[in-house]
């Protein structure tokens, strides 16, 4: 096994596990005022996130066709200068989200297999190679999958079960 198996392996998992979280959420936690980063915030920001990082970088990254400005920031400003305020509208549906996951899944091997793991991430604000923004972008995606595995358990008492390989 190469290292692109490996890579394309463990982001598999990865959004196995965040499309079972999605697809199991109830519709009241899906969009509860209860939650500041509501359920489906998190899950497209864990998304989007996951898809710049798979780009060449910042400058060639194509957003998804459904994307709406500012949708990926997890708060209610911006994280860089001047920290505008950030206007959320209607939430994406649980359909859409896991419309943009299977768009993922399904350019994952190709996009993988394009990666030189010697160049620079090509984003400015991650100052490492390819190889390392892999590993960095896969523990993200799974950082977000965690908390909202955890906030099924916590809320709805239902769990999700570990994948520890992906299939691509």
């Amino acid at each position: 096994m190469n290292i692109q198996e490996v890579f394309a392996s463990q982001y598999a998992a990865g959004f196995a596990m965040l499309k079972n979280a999605v697809s199991a959420c109830h519709d009241e936690l899906w969009n509860s005022a209860r939650d500041k980063n509501r359920f489906w915030r998190i899950a497209y920001h864990a998304l989007f996130y996951t898809d710049l990082y798979l780009s060449a970088d910042e400058k060639h990254f194509i957003p998804w066709t459904h994307h709406h400005e500012n949708y990926q920031i997890l708060g209610d400003k911006t994280p860089w200068p001047p920290h505008h305020a950030v206007k959320i509208g209607e939430p994406y549906t649980q359909n859409e989200v896991l419309e943009y996951c299977a768009r993922l899944q399904n350019t994952l091997a190709e996009r993988i297999n394009a990666l030189d793991f010697e160049r620079p991430s090509g984003f400015c604000w991650l100052p490492f190679n390819k190889l390392e923004l892999q590993m960095y972008n896969i523990r993200h995606l799974q950082h977000h999958a965690g908390q909202l595995i955890d906030r099924l358990r916590e809320r709805q008492g239902s769990g999700i079960g570990w994948i520890g390989k992906g299939v691509v």
